[in-house]
């Protein structure tokens, strides 16, 4: 078994060494540690290190994260299912703003405002952040 010390460790993760501590502190990782108290990285420690930057990718939280690690199989679903959904939201907005965007670009029109087009988009754009946003912000 390959061991890594945690600089190593650090720089086959693409990360800097204060994060995996503070991973570490959160308890979403947990290294092996040696007698005189220094952390060893095996392959499963370095995957789920990996594992924990792609979540991170994926816009969850550092407890979420740790729930996936900690939670039963429900959990973990209920979990990932939220982000997908979350994630799918987010790429359908981006879709709609490229939309509009790409439509500005090619607008006949002098003022964005005086376009039919562009306005049609700002309507359907107040109705998704209507839907969306918590009522505090509303």
């Amino acid at each position: 078994m390959t061991t890594w010390r945690i600089g190593d460790a650090a720089a086959l993760v693409s990360v800097p060494t204060h994060v995996l501590r503070h991973w570490e502190e959160v308890g979403a990782l947990e290294p092996a540690r040696l007698a005189n108290g220094h952390r060893i990285y095996d392959d499963e420690t370095i995957t789920r290190a990996r594992l924990i930057r792609l979540c991170q990718r994926a816009g969850m939280s550092l407890t979420e994260i740790g729930d996936l690690y900690r939670g039963d199989g429900q959990r973990r679903t209920a979990l990932v299912r939220d982000r997908r959904d979350r994630i799918a939201d987010q790429i359908r907005r981006l879709h709609a703003a490229q939309d509009f965007l790409d439509h500005v670009l090619a607008c006949a029109h002098p003022v964005v405002s005086t376009c039919p087009e562009c306005s049609s988009f700002a309507a359907r754009s107040a109705s998704d952040t209507s839907q969306s946003e918590p009522a505090s912000h509303r």
